[in-house]
């Protein structure tokens, strides 16, 4: 008889395990880059910001910085956002983080990110129902992970250096907005 129950636990455990890792957030698979950036936009990873006009510290917290582009209006594709923050590494440029908020916002940005980047893998499964999404491209040197939570429509999108060194262990993390 117990034998028989731990064959059943077992059984339970097998099924119900991947159904709780899966949760609500839905992933896809990384889309190669094929041309790489090696920086954001027209800025090479590691460059030095503070020597730059175009920016303003809005943090410093020792090794890390955090800018934003001087008097301007946060675009990223086109589409309006929240914000969109630069952040240094030992003063060379390593991530940029972008929000929004908006189901249109959120759609301008994944076309264009696709334009730019690489169209998802739409093979069905491959992109599953959920209420967050989560879209990544990877490169050489450029990674880029989209979230988006579609009942609150707010998203955020983590251009990230891959060959700097310094490994990001601030606050905000791929997960958090």
């Amino acid at each position: 008889m117990a034998r028989h129950s731990l064959g059943r636990l077992a059984f339970l455990v097998s099924v119900l395990a991947p159904l709780a890792f899966l949760g609500s957030s839905q992933f896809s698979s990384a889309v190669p880059i094929a041309h790489d950036p090696n920086g954001f936009e027209t800025i090479p990873w590691g460059s030095i910001l503070e020597e730059m006009k175009a920016f303003t510290k809005i943090d410093d917290a020792g090794r890390m910085q955090a800018y934003e582009l001087s008097g301007q209006i946060p675009m990223l594709g086109g589409a309006p956002v929240d914000s969109l923050r630069f952040t240094t590494f030992e003063k060379k440029l390593g991530r940029v983080t972008a929000r929004y908020t908006g189901q249109t916002s959120h759609a301008k940005i994944l076309s264009y990110l696709e334009s730019k980047y690489g169209p998802l893998d739409r093979t069905p499964g491959q992109i599953a129902a959920g209420s967050t999404k989560v879209y990544a491209w990877q490169g050489m040197y450029t990674e880029i992970t989209l979230r988006f939570e579609s009942g609150l429509e707010r998203g955020i999108v983590f251009f990230e250096s891959r060959t700097l060194p310094e490994k990001l262990t601030d606050e905000t993390s791929t997960t958090a907005f």
